[in-house]
């Protein structure tokens, strides 16, 4: 969320209540699903930074298989465009590719016409981790939508996807 956005949600609330007890009764109105939020975050952000084998031998976590297999999907990306891609910083994203260049998954070459340009390759090895992972991933998303589909219907699914993508906007 870009600073502008976040003092218009701060001077939204100033003034609106001018005691502690309207203010107690008004969190505990709102907060049990930004609880929920964050309960989820947490959650799935130890998820996807556990290492996991998909399919190879080789414990990956999910940040770094995926950005592998953006490369692998877009043979010559830059750092920049990935992390655009992202909304991450190019710190942020040139740090995973070092990590995937350690292991033998990419490599880098420079622009042949400007050498301040570096576009990012798999390796064969990347390539079999990121056809392994994609199947790995398409058998994880039918389970889980199986799985969700046991207390919501596909209706309530799509419509969670739909606020996800809708609060993804907000920032």
């Amino acid at each position: 969320m870009d600073a502008q956005a976040t003092e218009n949600r701060r001077d939204a609330g100033v003034g609106q209540f001018d005691n502690k007890a309207e203010i107690d009764r008004m969190y505990a109105q709102l907060s049990p699903r930004a609880d929920l939020v964050y309960s989820f975050v947490t959650v799935y952000d130890a998820y996807i930074n556990e290492p996991r084998d998909y399919g190879t031998g080789l414990l990956i976590n999910m940040v770094e298989v995926h950005t592998l297999t953006m490369i692998a999907d877009a043979p010559g990306i830059t750092v920049s465009e990935l992390s655009k891609m992202w909304s991450r910083t190019k710190g942020a994203v040139s740090q995973n590719v070092t990590k995937l260049e350690k292991k033998g998954l990419v490599f880098r070459r420079r622009d042949e016409n400007n050498a301040k340009i570096i576009h990012l390759y798999v390796t064969e090895e990347g390539e079999k981790l990121s056809t392994a992972h994609k199947m790995y991933d398409n058998v994880d998303i039918m389970q889980t939508q199986r799985d969700l589909l046991k207390s919501c219907t596909i209706e309530e699914v799509d419509a969670f996807f739909k606020v996800l993508d809708a609060y993804l906007k907000l920032f």
